[in-house]
This record gives C-alpha cells, structure tokens and sequence, in this order.
C-alpha cells in the first residue's frame, strides 16, 4: 500500500530527521510529536504528500540534516523516560 503523504519528524537539536513508516495516522503522529514538544524536545513534524518528486522516501532530504534510523522511537523512548523520572514509579 502506498501512502498518501509521508511523516517526517526533525531533531533540530541533532540536525537529524527520519521519515516515518510506521503506518500510524496523520492524527497520530500530529498528536505524538506535540507530545514531545510539550516535554521540551525541539523537533517539527513535516508532512509531505507523496508525489512524482517524493515517491521514494529516499528522495527526501533536508539542507542541514542527516537521515537517522530509529529516531522517531529514540525519541519515544526519550520522553518515557523523562516522564518516568519526574513522575516516578506507578504506585498501585
């Protein structure tokens, strides 16, 4: 199945982004990335329609940034963790 716009998320910290092919929605990932910023993270969502110029996520490409595999998760990860320290432990 070919998407019809492709996800890409930025660290401008690390000046890397990755084009994300999870198949989540636009909502989704919108909602994700927000997330994010709100935890202090510096990063932009690009939403890119696929197109005759951008049908190979490989044709994506950024002045200034390089491709980075697993960022998206990395970052996921990231955020748990802060959560996890400023929250603590889930007491029952």
């Amino acid at each position: 199945m070919i998407p019809k716009s492709w996800f890409i998320i930025k660290d401008d910290t690390t000046r890397t982004f990755e084009v994300v092919d999870t198949g989540i929605s636009e909502n989704a990932f919108s909602n994700r990335v927000i997330a994010l910023q709100r935890a202090g993270f510096s990063v932009t969502p690009v939403i890119v329609p696929v197109s005759n110029r951008h049908a190979s996520k490989e044709h994506i490409a950024f002045t200034g940034y390089t491709r980075e595999a697993g960022l998206y998760e990395r970052l996921h990860r990231q955020q748990q963790k802060l959560m996890k320290e400023q929250f603590g432990e889930w007491e029952e």
